[in-house]
C-alpha cells in the first residue's frame, strides 16, 4: 500500500490577485486558484461561500479486487462540451480498460481527481460558475476517505452544471515587443478561456525572446470575474528583462565526437543577440548528423557577464556502427533485397560512412535483375554549420526492357541545408558507362556537374494531406568519349489539398518534366533517356512501354512529360479509397513540342494506413495510347503513389 499525506489550506489571505464572486465547484472540487496555478501562468483568489483549495491530494492505493464500474456523465447541454468533458475524465478513461479493470481504490482515486480535471475543462471553455458532483454509489466522492475505499463500487454518476459562459470584458497585455501576434481569442467579447490566456502569455513572452530578451516573463496579472455581467476582466503585465547575447556553449556528457567538432556543427553564434530560433537550429544540426541519440540545449538560469547568456549542450552518443537489411516485394518490380553497413563517427568528427548493396527486379517484369553497390562519405559542417561535404562511388547494372547499362559513378560535392524544407547540392562527377540498345553497344565517359534543389513543404512525407514538394535536378555533362556534350534535366512537382475532417478528401496533383539537351538520340547515353509507363509514371500502361519507336524496337526519348491526379477519400481512420488518372508523353525532341506520343491510364485504389505509411493497392487500365496487348495492371506497395 502506497499513501501520500494530504493537506487542505485556505488560500484567500495568501494571494494578491482577486476574482470577485467566483463560484466554487460542488463537494470538494478544486477552486480556480488550483487550476490557474496548474496552468503555470497566474493565481486567482475567490470570494464566495467557500474559500479553499486542495494543496495536495491524499491518495492511498490498496489491493482490492478489480472490477468494472458503471460510469455515466449527465447534465451538460452542449454536445461539444460534453465530448471534451468525456475526453478529460479519468473515470471514463478507466471504463475503456476492458482487459485490466481498475480496483475500487483506483476508481475512487480517479473520481476524486476528476473534480480538478473536469473543472479545468469548464474553465478552458469559458464556464467559471459551473458545479460538479461525482457520486459513487450515491455518496459524494469527495466525502469518502481515500484510506477506506468501499469494498465494491457499482455505479459512478458524474453530474456537471456548466452554468453561463463567460466572455472577456477586458483583455489587455503589455508591454509587447514589436511584431508580436496575439491569439484572436484574446479580445473583448470572445470566450474567456484559460487556454487562450496561457497562449496569450506565451505569445507575449515569445515576442520578447525573439528580440533577444531571453528572460522575459509574466510579471503580474489582475483577473476579475464579474458574475452578474458574465465577464472576465484580464490585465497581464510582462517584464521583458535585458537584451542578451549568446555566451559560451559548454558540452555536458561523454562523447566520442570531438568537442570542437560539436561546437562547429552546432554553429551557435556566440556574442550575437540571443535568438530562440538559433537554439532550435543548433539542436537540429546536431541531431541530423545521426551521431547522437539525444541532444538538448538549455539556457543558463543566471545571466552571465556583460549581458551574456551561457548555453549548455547535453549529448548522448548513438551506437557508432549499424548493420541493416531489408526485402520488398512488388507486383511490378518483383523482389528487391538490400543491405547496408553504417559508421556514424568515422574520424571523431561525426563523419558518416555507409556501404549499400541491392539486388532488384528478381522475378519482376522490368526487364531483368538489377544490381547496385555504393559507398558514400559525409562530413557535416565542413564549410559552415549548414554545408556538408560528400563523396560517393557507385557501380550499377540495369537490365531494363529496352536497354542494358553498366556504369561507374564517382562524385564529390557539397550539400547546403538552407532550412528544414530547402536543400541544395552541387557536385563534380566522373561517369564511365557501357550501354546496349537498338543502336548497338556504346562505351562513354563523361565529366558531370550535378546540381539539385529540393523544396519539401508537405505536412507528412509518407502520406501528405496539404502542402507541396518540388525537386529539380540539372546535370551538365562534358563528353570525353562516346557521346556529345549536353545537359540532362528533370523536375518533379507535387501539390496536396485536403478538405473536411470527418471523411477528409485529398486532391493530389503531380507534374514531371524531363529533357536531354545536346546529343542526338543515337549519341545520348541510353540510361539518360526517358520512358513512360508503370507505377512511377502512368499506371495501367506496362512498364516503360512508351518511348521513341525505332523500327520494331523502342528507345527512350529526349523529352518527357508526366501528369497525375488523385482524389483520396478517407472512409475510416485506417481505410481510404483513391480514384486516379495518369498521362505520359515521350518525344524524340530535346524539349516538348507535341511531336511525340501520349498515353494514359486510370483506375481505383485502396489504402490501409499503418505506422510506416499506407499500404497501397491500385488497379488501373490503359485509356489511350499505342496498343500494348495488356488489359489492366495491378500495383501493390507501401506509401502513396506520390
Amino acid at each position: 500500500m502506497v499513501c501520500e499525506v494530504v493537506e487542505l489550506v485556505d488560500t484567500t489571505q495568501k494571494l494578491g490577485v482577486e476574482v470577485a464572486g467566483l463560484k466554487s465547484a460542488r463537494a470538494s472540487g478544486p477552486d480556480p486558484v488550483a487550476v490557474f496555478e496548474g496552468m503555470g501562468i497566474m493565481r486567482i483568489a475567490q470570494f464566495g461561500s467557500k474559500q479553499w483549495i486542495a494543496a495536495t491530494a491524499l491518495v492511498c492505493f490498496a489491493a482490492f479486487s478489480a472490477h468494472a464500474a458503471d460510469v455515466s456523465l449527465t447534465g451538460v447541454s452542449d454536445e461539444d462540451l460534453e465530448s471534451e468533458l468525456r475526453g478529460g475524465s479519468l473515470l471514463i478513461e478507466q471504463t475503456l480498460l476492458e482487459d485490466n479493470p481498475p480496483s475500487t481504490a483506483e476508481v475512487l482515486a480517479a473520481a476524486q481527481a476528476d473534480y480538478k480535471r473536469l473543472l479545468a475543462v469548464l474553465y478552458d471553455n469559458g464556464y467559471f460558475s459551473g458545479a460538479i458532483s461525482i457520486r459513487v454509489d450515491g455518496r459524494e466522492a469527495a466525502d469518502i476517505p481515500p484510506v477506506q475505499p468501499p469494498g465494491t463500487i457499482g455505479t459512478v454518476r458524474i453530474t456537471v452544471e456548466e452554468g453561463p459562459k463567460f466572455r472577456f470584458g477586458r483583455a489587455q497585455i503589455g508591454p509587447l515587443a514589436q511584431g508580436t501576434e496575439l491569439p484572436d481569442g484574446f479580445a473583448v467579447g470572445e470566450t474567456a478561456s484559460l487556454g487562450v490566456l496561457k497562449t496569450t502569455v506565451s505569445a507575449g513572452v515569445d515576442g520578447w525572446r525573439g528580440q533577444g530578451h531571453a528572460k522575459a516573463a509574466l510579471a503580474a496579472q489582475d483577473l476579475v470575474a464579474d458574475h452578474p455581467d458574465r465577464e472576465i476582466r484580464a490585465d497581464l503585465v510582462l517584464a521583458p528583462g535585458p537584451r542578451l547575447r549568446f555566451g559560451t556553449l559548454s558540452i555536458e556528457g561523454e562523447s566520442d565526437v570531438r568537442r570542437q567538432r560539436i561546437l562547429d556543427i552546432a554553429g551557435l553564434p556566440v556574442e550575437e543577440v540571443f535568438s530562440p530560433e538559433e537554439i532550435r537550429l543548433a539542436t537540429e544540426r546536431l541531431r541530423r548528423t545521426g551521431a547522437f541519440s539525444a541532444v538538448s540545449l538549455s539556457e543558463a538560469d543566471v545571466i552571465g557577464p556583460n549581458d551574456t547568456l551561457p548555453i549548455t549542450a547535453q549529448v548522448v552518443d548513438a551506437p557508432k556502427r549499424r548493420l541493416g537489411f531489408g526485402a520488398e516485394l512488388s507486383t511490378q518490380e518483383g523482389l528487391t533485397v538490400s543491405a547496408y553497413w553504417l559508421h556514424r563517427n568515422l574520424l571523431g568528427g561525426a563523419e558518416r560512412l555507409r556501404f549499400d548493396a541491392e539486388v532488384s527486379g528478381i522475378g519482376g517484369d522490368t526487364g531483368g535483375t538489377d544490381y547496385r553497390l555504393a559507398v558514400r562519405f559525409e562530413r557535416p559542417a565542413t564549410f559552415n554549420e549548414d554545408t556538408d561535404f560528400y563523396a560517393l562511388a557507385e557501380i550499377e547494372e540495369l537490365n531494363e526492357v529496352s536497354y542494358f547499362s553498366r556504369q561507374l559513378d564517382l562524385e564529390a560535392g557539397i550539400k547546403r541545408i538552407a532550412s528544414t524544407e530547402r536543400t541544395y547540392t552541387l557536385g563534380v562527377g566522373f561517369r564511365r558507362g557501357l550501354t546496349r540498345d537498338v543502336f548497338g553497344e556504346n562505351r562513354y565517359t563523361l565529366l558531370t556537374l550535378p546540381l539539385s534543389a529540393q523544396f519539401d513543404y508537405r505536412d507528412n512525407r509518407l502520406n501528405a494531406l496539404n502542402g507541396y514538394y518540388l525537386n529539380a535536378d540539372v546535370t551538365p555533362f562534358v563528353a570525353i568519349s562516346g557521346a556529345d556534350n549536353g545537359v540532362r534535366s528533370y523536375v518533379d512537382a507535387r501539390g496536396y489539398k485536403t478538405l473536411g475532417t470527418e471523411r477528409p478528401v485529398t486532391f493530389a496533383l503531380r507534374g514531371q518534366l524531363g529533357s536531354v539537351y545536346g546529343p542526338s538520340l543515337d549519341e545520348a547515353p541510353a540510361d539518360y533517356l526517358f520512358y513512360s509507363g508503370g507505377g512511377g509514371t502512368v499506371r495501367g500502361q506496362p512498364y516503360q512501354t512508351l518511348g521513341v519507336p525505332i523500327g520494331d524496337e523502342t528507345i527512350g526519348g529526349r523529352s518527357f512529360v508526366g501528369l497525375s491526379a488523385e482524389v483520396r477519400v478517407g472512409v475510416t481512420d485506417s481505410i481510404g479509397l483513391v480514384a486516379f488518372a495518369d498521362a505520359g508523353y515521350v518525344g524524340e525532341e530535346e524539349f516538348y513540342n507535341g511531336d511525340g506520343t501520349w498515353h494514359s491510364g486510370a483506375g481505383l485504389g485502396l489504402r490501409y494506413n499503418t505506422g510506416i505509411g499506407p499500404i497501397r493497392l491500385d488497379v488501373a487500365v490503359p485509356t489511350s495510347g499505342p496498343e500494348t496487348g495488356e488489359d489492366f495492371q495491378v500495383y501493390i506497395g507501401i506509401g502513396q503513389s506520390f
